[in-house]
This record gives C-alpha cells, sequence and structure tokens, in this order.
C-alpha cells in the first residue's frame, strides 16, 4: 500500500470521526484489485450498495447511507476502480465496464451476495445498470441518478445520435453537449493537466449547484474543443471556494486528498474504453434488457444528462421492463443538491415495489 493511500485512509476515518457519523471505512482485497468501502447499517440488513461517478469517492453518499442505514438497510458505497483509497491501474484498458462490473461483483460476493438494491450516480448509473443486466441474480433492483441507462453502453456512438439538434446544430456541435467526452479521447494527457494543475480548485468549480436559468443554453461541456480545454487558455481551474451546502468541509477536504493519491488520469480513463463497453453491452443477456424494478431520477436543471427535452430517455424507457422516473429541481449533483429529496423519493419507490 503506498503512502498517499495510507494517507487517504486515514483522513477518511478522520472525517468519519469528525461528523460523529456510523460510517465505517474498510478494505477489500483480491488478486484483482483492492476495494476501500464506507459502510453503515445493521450487517443482517437488507443490501444497499451506492456507486459514485466521476469526480467521486464512497462519501458522495453519506447522507443517503445514513438514512437508509437508519431505515435497516446494510448501506456500502465503495471508491470505484482509479479513485480513493481502492486500486488505480496505470493501463487505460483497466478501465472497462466490464472490469469494473467485476470488481462489483467481487465486492458483492464478499458482503454476502445476497441480491441488493444498486445505486448509481452519473459513471456509476452505467455500472449498476450493466451488472443487473450481465449478472441479474446480484440484483433485486436498481436506481440511477443524473445519467440514464444506455443498453448500448455510455459511449459516444450511442450517445451522439440522441443530442438535441435544435440546441447543438450539427456543423456548430457535432457531439453537442458530449464534446467533453470527445476531448479527453483526443487530447487525454493536456484534459489531465489542467485538471491536475489546481485539484482542489477543479474539484470546488465542478462541484457547483445547477441553476434553471441554464436550460435552454449551449452548455459549457459542449466548448472543450473549441476552446482549448475546459479552463481555455489558463489551463487550470480558476480559484474556487468549494460548496459547503453540497460537499460538508471535512468530506471535501477527504475529496481533495483522494484526488492528490491518484490525480486525475485513472478518472479520466473510465473515457477510453468504447469499444470495449459497446462490446461488452452486446454480450448482456435479452439485449439488455432489465426485468428488475428500475428508478430513474431526472435533474430538472442538469444541462448535459437531462432526458427533459430530448431523446436520452428512450433507450432506458425501451430496455426496463418495470421503470420509474421522477425528476428534482436540482444540476448533475443529485446526492449533493437535494439529499433529503432524494432520499424520500427513494424511500417511496421501495416501498410501492415492496423492495
Amino acid at each position: 500500500m503506498t503512502d498517499a493511500i495510507q494517507r487517504l485512509r486515514a483522513a477518511a476515518g478522520l472525517a468519519l470521526d469528525q461528523h460523529a457519523s456510523t460510517l465505517v471505512s474498510r478494505t477489500f482485497s483480491t488478486p484483482r484489485q483492492t476495494t476501500h468501502y464506507i459502510e453503515c447499517g445493521p450487517a443482517d440488513g437488507p443490501l444497499m450498495i451506492f456507486l459514485h461517478g466521476w469526480p467521486g469517492i464512497g462519501l458522495i453518499w453519506r447522507a443517503q447511507m445514513d438514512a437508509f442505514a437508519a431505515d435497516g438497510w446494510h448501506c456500502v458505497a465503495p471508491d470505484m476502480r482509479g479513485y480513493g483509497g481502492s486500486s488505480a491501474p496505470a493501463a487505460s484498458d483497466a478501465y472497462t465496464v466490464k472490469e469494473i462490473v467485476a470488481d462489483m461483483a467481487e465486492l458483492h460476493d464478499h458482503l454476502g451476495g445476497k441480491p441488493a438494491i444498486w445505486v448509481g450516480h452519473d459513471w456509476g448509473s452505467p455500472v449498476a445498470a450493466a451488472l443487473a443486466a450481465h449478472e441479474p441474480r446480484r440484483s433485486r433492483g436498481v436506481v440511477l441518478t443524473s445519467l440514464a441507462y444506455f443498453p448500448d453502453a455510455f459511449a459516444l456512438p450511442t450517445l451522439v445520435p440522441l443530442v438535441d439538434r435544435t440546441l447543438y446544430p450539427a456543423d456548430q456541435y457535432p457531439d453537442g453537449q458530449w464534446d467533453y467526452f470527445r476531448y479527453y479521447t483526443k487530447h487525454f494527457d493536456a484534459a489531465v493537466g489542467d485538471l491536475d494543475a489546481d485539484q482542489t480548485a477543479t474539484l470546488a468549480s465542478i462541484y457547483r449547484p445547477g441553476s434553471p436559468a441554464a436550460i435552454g443554453k449551449v452548455s459549457p461541456s459542449a466548448m472543450l474543443t473549441r476552446n482549448g480545454g475546459r479552463y481555455g487558455a489558463a489551463h487550470r481551474a480558476p480559484p474556487t471556494q468549494a460548496d459547503p451546502t453540497l460537499w460538508p468541509p471535512a468530506d471535501f477536504d477527504v475529496l481533495v486528498q483522494a484526488f492528490k493519491g491518484h490525480g486525475f488520469r485513472p478518472a479520466n480513463a473510465w473515457y477510453l474504453n468504447d469499444d470495449a463497453n459497446i462490446a461488452y453491452a452486446r454480450e448482456a443477456p435479452n439485449a439488455g434488457c432489465l426485468s428488475q424494478p428500475v428508478l430513474y431520477v431526472n435533474g430538472d436543471w442538469d444541462v448535459i444528462c437531462s432526458i427533459t427535452g430530448n431523446q436520452q430517455g428512450e433507450p432506458m424507457r425501451a430496455a426496463c421492463a418495470d421503470l420509474t422516473v421522477t425528476s428534482l429541481p436540482a444540476g448533475h449533483w443529485l446526492p449533493l443538491e437535494r439529499k433529503a429529496e432524494l432520499i424520500g423519493v427513494m424511500r417511496t419507490w421501495l416501498q410501492s415495489k415492496n423492495l
């Protein structure tokens, strides 16, 4: 174990102590991967596993975990591969959805292997849905937030045909709001360098609440190629104070420490595996259709991933036999922007499905 990861895990433990939380920091290893995770709730309670996305750690789910643990659930949130206290392989092809689903399957077996509720946000949503599609016995319900399910894979060839061309004319914005995704694939080192230039400011600038004023306007995510990167000629995030209404300050400090350990290279490598992810999606039984109950929670003000007023939700609607769709007045960071409301929506859905 590297000194950086040891320091990170110690920082995570300190943050949990400072909050007088019931969250416990743990590590699980197999010959292929080490996964750091936090957990709370009764060990014999029904299992709920929370998967974060880019650029996060398991601690993004603190509010939801504490609430559902109080309801009797055994709640677990791993740091996904490449993040936090978990392994961060050097090779970009180590970050395929297939590899990450395998990590989660191993963790699930370690936790007892009983069918779980899998909850995903951002990139965690494709992982939760892929696990439900490929290994349905592991899942009795799926909650997806801030990114719909694409049975053909969360990949540019799937996403670009769904772009709203009234807002993003093809001649001006060939990849629409997914231009940032394309930029990562074409200018990977430059993108990582910009994000790593000031990791604290990067994270503080990324985690901002949504606003209704952004709806109907071109997203900054559509402008990376023409601007030469997320931060243009500056090639670094502007000085930005973290928003304490999203991340509690001690938790934000742990998030920053997580990126001091690995940097943004492993996190961004998740975007480099379109071909492998499409091939894996095509291996799923029943064309990737999900038979389990699925809840999708949309952010009304999410300028990249909202399914309102566009076609992004159509593949999910076609692929889910028992789909519930709802929305909250928020941007992309639903678990942080609408902590209590997301808990309420999930509770209502769990009760309605007798889960």
